[in-house]
């Protein structure tokens, strides 16, 4: 398929949403028409090749490496991503999920919940779940074989769905993204004691020769998914699973049966390892009634109800303590109460999707009535502090 320079300005514009205030999109910005034309004929000719990318620490929800591409970069990643979604979401299962449209973790999270009130019978008969999580997933990505089943890919489906002739353009693109070392030249934001406390497994500095992708980058999260995908293949058409979900890397199967769920699990084992090059975390192998629960993205669930995690309980307690200390302080200023009570409305915001009325409201009335009449108001159901 011939690319057009409305497909390049269109990626810039999926690109810069949510990231226009960003150093690097406003660097890009002071003369984009100029950037996108020139960025239009290096792809045009095949002279593109990446950046060096930015690479920094995060603590929060958990300590992860993370790789950030150039925001120019950014753009060719929306690029070969627009083009191969359409095709992307024609092949995978129904029950995967993550990077895709309504397929987040509220409706994963709804759908593990479906099937274990569907198999217990709303908790009246016993029913087990399963759930699994691939070790180091991201960084035991085999690059090799990742770009072997995207070209296989891109001859068979995605030819066919976009009727091209040649998807030469998507493979070298492809290739380009795959092999790109993102360690090499890379300007790193984080003091180098911040990946002290960061296991060697989960840096991309440490990995085996030719394994793992960046995270942080649109491309390295699609293709992950897709990377997945023949496990799903297997799990929902060759094994016949019928209660299957996935997001990411994390697997979740119900049945009534403890011992066909015991039995999944070295099948699993062996396809990941042989296929994929990959393992379960052994450590994170979960088999229990659904009477007691399960956790899942942040949530745990059982047949009569969802609550947030511990995690999640503790950071937004976190977060009512901090109009406390900012108040101890000094009078907050208006920029500090905006920050909070953003952060406090994203918490109440997860928690409006579970049961979680009663908890947040002892919490809100505990931290902030002290503070309500003179900074904020509780809505009505404490589904957001207001001015």
């Amino acid at each position: 398929m011939e690319l057009t320079i409305e497909e390049v300005f269109q990626a810039y514009y999926d690109c810069r949403k949510n990231k226009r205030y960003s150093y690097g999109a406003l660097q890009f910005e002071s003369d984009y028409e100029s950037n996108v034309v020139q960025l239009y004929y290096e792809l045009k000719s095949g002279t593109w090749s990446p950046r060096p990318s930015t690479c920094f620490i995060v603590t929060r929800p958990v300590r992860r490496e993370i790789f950030a591409a150039s925001f120019r970069d950014r753009i060719v990643h929306h690029l070969l991503i627009n083009r191969l979604n359409p095709s992307f979401e024609k092949y995978f299962i129904h029950d995967s999920y993550a990077c895709r449209v309504n397929k987040g973790t509220h409706a994963a999270i709804a759908r593990v919940e479906h099937f274990i009130r569907s198999e217990s019978d709303n908790g009246k008969k016993k029913a087990y779940v399963l759930k699994t999580d691939i070790q180091s997933f991201f960084m035991s990505i085999d690059r090799n074989v990742l770009y072997s089943l995207l070209c296989n890919f891109l001859d068979s489906i995605y030819r066919k769905t976009v009727s091209c002739g040649s998807v030469e353009f998507e493979k070298k693109l492809c290739r380009i993204i795959i092999f790109n070392d993102p360690c090499a030249s890379c300007i790193r934001k984080s003091p180098p004691s911040a990946w002290n406390e960061l296991p060697k497994q989960k840096s991309l500095f440490y990995t085996a020769q030719g394994c793992g992708l960046p995270i942080g980058n649109l491309t390295s999260q699609v293709f992950a998914n897709f990377y997945v995908s023949i496990f799903d293949h297997f799990v929902k058409h060759t094994l016949r699973v019928k209660n299957y979900v996935r997001y990411v890397d994390d697997c979740v199967i119900v049945s009534k049966s403890q011992t066909y769920l015991r039995l999944l699990v070295p099948i699993m084992k062996i396809f990941l390892q042989t296929q994929l090059h990959v393992c379960l975390h052994p450590k994170k192998i979960y088999l229990q009634e659904v009477s007691h629960g399960v956790e899942f993205l942040g949530c745990f669930i059982k047949p009569a109800y969802t609550v947030c995690s511990r995690r999640i309980k503790n950071n937004f307690e976190h977060a009512l303590k901090s109009l406390q200390l900012l108040s101890y302080d000094h009078k907050p200023r208006k920029d500090e109460l905006d920050m909070f009570r953003a952060t406090v409305n994203s918490y109440l915001g997860i928690m409006a999707h579970y049961s979680m009325f009663q908890f947040k409201t002892a919490l809100l009335h505990r931290y902030m009535i002290p503070y309500c009449n003179k900074y904020f108001v509780i809505a009505e159901h404490a589904d957001k502090v207001k001015v």
